[in-house]
């Protein structure tokens, strides 16, 4: 059942004229996005640009909701009850490290070969130089954690990776190595100790 139709018979809350129009251009663009040509891509990255038009979707009516506090509750709920808003979602977003989250499929552990979280959680900072970059194979996110995000919103297989992004990683990456120093320095005592150790033996 199409958009329009499943919404026309019910009365709409106050304040879904003026979202309408942005929900129909979200709409359609799923539209676009599912009919898209698939030559030449892989299997996984059909469904890559859906996560997006998806996230960007919910992210519009999270913004109404709890960033400008422009939208009521009737109408939140209304478009929660019709399926417009992923609830689920929106509600992580809410959730301090879930801020700036690509899709409830990324925390899913029981969907991964090791049962852990996606590659998109891992901060790039902390991934091997060959996984810097790697997309996540199902939503095409590359990195939604919270310190590594790009505007507010997670970084895209799409999206420029500019000299700032870069430069942020780069930089964490070093306090990261500063860190892991500190915790490698031995205490004299426990040094002391272990070569006692090493020596009985």
């Amino acid at each position: 059942m199409s958009f329009r139709r499943r919404l026309k018979r019910k009365r709409p809350p106050e304040g879904w004229d003026l979202i309408e129009e942005s929900i129909e251009d979200f709409e359609q663009q799923m539209k676009d996005a599912v009919a898209e040509e698939h030559e030449g891509k892989r299997k996984n990255e059909l469904t890559w640009r859906i996560h997006r038009i998806h996230w960007e979707k919910n992210r519009f009516i999270w913004d109404l909701r709890y960033k400008r506090k422009v939208m009521g509750d009737e109408l939140y709920n209304y478009l929660c009850r019709e399926k417009v808003a992923d609830q689920a979602l929106i509600s992580k977003w809410r959730k301090p490290g879930y801020e700036n989250l690509c899709s409830l499929l990324s925390i899913q552990k029981g969907d991964t070969n090791f049962g852990t979280a996606s590659i998109c959680r891992v901060p790039m900072a902390s991934r091997a130089p060959q996984q810097q970059l790697t997309p996540n194979v199902k939503t095409g996110c590359i990195s939604c954690v919270s310190g590594d995000g790009q505007n507010g919103g997670p970084i895209w297989w799409n999206t420029p990776i500019t000299a700032e992004i870069q430069e942020k990683v780069m930089k964490k990456k070093a306090a990261a190595k500063a860190a892991g120093k500190d915790a490698n320095e031995m205490d004299p005592e426990v040094k002391a100790r272990l070569a006692a150790l090493k020596g009985s033996t």
